[in-house]
């Protein structure tokens, strides 16, 4: 499998704008969602640690700001020599959007590395159908 090339370049480009001065790891995300349309964010470090953000993330408030709720797919791109799968954090909000079913495209500069599912990355995830009945 190879991951989409609209989505790795999308990733590309935007990971090239990471804002990542303290710990240098830039993050290019990209989400495409049910209506076909693409959406890219990268990480936003700040000097109050806790107060940065994924690049899922920020892939995430760009689609919900553009209307768009259902994410089919999932890229995410990053350096370095080890598999760079979204955070504990970007999985619960991916799970917010997508299903358990959604590909994840973990890619390197080089390309695809591995595809998984979510549901692989998140088993048992909470969501919305949790507070269903509540």
């Amino acid at each position: 499998m190879t991951a989409p090339d609209d989505m790795l370049a999308a990733a590309r480009a935007v990971r090239a704008n990471a804002h990542a001065p303290y710990s240098s790891f830039a993050v290019g995300a990209c989400l495409r969602t049910a209506s076909g349309r693409i959406f890219a964010g990268c990480n936003v470090e700040n000097s109050a640690y806790p107060q940065g953000w994924c690049a899922e993330v920020s892939a995430i408030g760009s689609m919900v700001a553009a209307g768009e709720s259902r994410i089919v797919e999932v890229l995410v791109l990053a350096g370095g020599d080890e598999l760079c799968t979204p955070c504990g954090g970007c999985r619960q909000a991916l799970s917010e959007f997508a299903g358990p079913e959604t590909p994840v495209h973990v890619c390197g500069p080089e390309g695809l590395r591995k595809t998984v599912a979510l549901g692989e990355l998140m088993p048992y995830a909470f969501g919305p159908e949790n507070l269903e009945g509540t």
